[in-house]
C-alpha cells in the first residue's frame, strides 16, 4: 500500500510522449564523423558576380581559396566570363560543405564583403538572399521602401542586425541575410512587411518586447499576446471616418457648451449644428441613357467635305490657309513697327495778332504796380532834397 501512495499518477493518453525540447545542440562535424571516405562523384556550383565587383573578388581571392581549401574544396574565378565556382575534391570529407561554399560565393557576389562571407562555413550559420525588386511595380516607391529598411544613417538596420543578431546588407534588389536560423525567419518577414508597406519599426518593437519578456522564467510555459501590441491591418471605410469625425464634433460641442454655461454666457453651437456640413452637394438627376457620343475627326472631315478631296486639293487648301496665317502676322507686325514712325500730336502757334493782345493784356495788368513804385521814389528823392 506505501509502495502504491510513493508512485505518481500518469495521465494514460500522454504515457508514451516525449518533452519537447526548446533548442538542439549543433555539434560540429569533424573529419573523423565521416566513416565513408572520399566522395565517388564530383560536385560543383557555379555563379555571376556583376561587373563592379570584379576588382574586389580579383584582391581578396587568395583569402577565399584559403579559407575553402582547410575545407577541401576548390574554387576558381573566371574574370572573362564574370563567374565563379567551386566544386568538390578528392580531399573533401564533409558532405555539407559544397552547400556552405555555394551560398559563400553567392554572397561575395552580392556585395559581402570577404571577412564576413566566410563565416557561412560555420556550422551554426545560415544565409538567406531576399529578392524584393518584383514586390512593388513603381520605381519611386520601390526605392522609398527600400530606403526605409536601412532607415536615416542606418539606424533601423542596425536595431534590426542587434535585435536578431543577424548581417543583414541591402544591396539593389536583393537582401543579403547571414545569422542564426532562427533569426532568419524574423528578418525575412520584416523586410518582407516592409515591402508590403508595413513600417518595420513595428516588427522592432514586438521582438524588442519578446526579449524582455524571454528573461521571465515565470512567463515561460504562458501565453505572451496579452503583452504584444495589436496594430490596425485594415483602413477604415468612409462611413466610419465620418462617424468617428461627427463624434468628435459633438464631443467638441458638448464642452464648449458646458464651458459657456460655467460663465454665464448662453451657448450658441450645437452639437447637431457642428455635424451637419454647411452646404450639400446637389444630386445629379439619373438619367437611364448613355451621353451622346462626341464626332470622329473623320464624321468632321466628311460634314465639311474635306475628307472626299483629293491629296493634292487637300495640300492646297493646307496651303492658302497658311499664307492666310502668314499674311495676318506679316499686317500685324508692319502695324507695330509703323507705330514707332508715327509723328506726335504738336499744338499748332498762336496767329501774330493774338500774341500781341496777349502781350498787351499782360503790360496793362502789370503796369498800375510799377507806376506806384515811380511815386514813391520821387517822394523820397524830394524829401532828399529839402533836407
Amino acid at each position: 500500500m506505501a509502495e502504491d501512495e510513493t508512485t505518481p499518477i500518469v495521465n494514460k493518453n500522454k504515457r508514451h510522449r516525449k518533452e519537447k525540447r526548446t533548442a538542439w545542440k549543433v555539434e560540429t562535424f569533424k573529419q573523423e564523423d565521416n566513416i565513408g571516405g572520399t566522395f565517388i562523384e564530383e560536385s560543383s556550383f557555379a555563379t555571376l558576380f556583376p561587373k563592379y565587383r570584379e576588382k574586389y573578388l580579383k584582391e581578396s581571392w587568395g583569402t577565399v581559396t584559403r579559407a575553402l581549401e582547410s575545407h577541401g574544396v576548390a574554387c576558381t574565378l573566371d574574370l572573362i566570363h564574370g563567374s565563379m565556382s567551386v566544386r568538390t575534391t578528392r580531399k573533401t570529407w564533409d558532405p555539407y560543405i559544397i552547400l556552405k561554399a555555394r551560398d559563400m560565393i553567392k554572397l561575395l557576389a552580392r556585395g559581402v564583403t570577404v571577412v564576413q562571407a566566410v563565416k557561412i562555413l560555420e556550422d551554426s550559420m545560415a544565409c538567406d538572399i531576399i529578392k524584393i525588386g518584383g514586390l512593388v511595380r513603381n520605381k519611386e516607391r520601390f526605392v522609398k521602401r527600400r530606403q526605409r529598411i536601412i532607415g536615416p544613417d542606418g539606424s533601423t538596420l542596425k536595431a534590426i542586425e542587434l535585435l536578431t543578431g543577424c548581417y543583414v546588407l541591402v544591396q539593389g534588389s536583393t537582401v543579403s541575410v547571414m545569422g542564426p536560423f532562427k533569426a532568419l525567419k524574423e528578418v525575412r518577414r520584416i523586410i518582407l512587411d516592409c515591402m508590403k508597406n508595413i513600417h518595420p519599426i513595428y516588427r522592432i518593437k514586438e521582438l524588442m518586447i519578446r526579449r524582455e519578456l524571454a528573461k521571465d522564467p515565470k512567463l515561460a510555459t504562458e501565453s505572451w499576446d496579452r503583452f504584444l501590441p495589436r496594430f490596425r491591418k485594415k483602413h477604415l471605410s468612409t462611413s466610419d471616418k465620418t462617424a468617428k469625425k461627427n463624434e468628435r464634433l459633438a464631443e467638441h460641442a458638448e464642452k464648449q457648451a458646458e464651458v459657456a454655461t460655467m460663465n454665464g454666457e448662453p451657448s450658441t453651437v450645437t452639437a447637431e449644428s457642428s455635424s451637419k456640413p454647411s452646404e450639400k452637394p446637389k444630386k445629379k438627376v439619373y438619367t437611364p441613357f448613355p451621353p451622346a457620343q462626341l464626332p470622329r475627326k473623320v464624321d468632321l472631315q466628311m460634314e465639311s467635305g474635306e475628307y472626299f478631296l483629293k491629296a493634292s486639293e487637300k495640300e492646297a487648301r493646307i496651303a492658302a490657309a497658311r499664307k492666310e496665317k502668314q499674311a495676318e502676322t506679316t499686317k500685324k507686325r508692319q502695324s507695330e513697327r509703323a507705330q514707332a514712325f508715327v509723328a506726335p500730336v504738336e499744338e499748332a502757334e498762336a496767329p501774330v495778332e493774338e500774341k500781341r493782345k496777349k502781350k498787351r493784356k499782360a503790360d496793362t495788368a502789370e503796369g498800375e504796380a510799377p507806376s506806384k513804385k515811380k511815386k514813391k521814389h520821387k517822394e523820397v528823392t524830394i524829401a532828399n532834397e529839402s533836407e
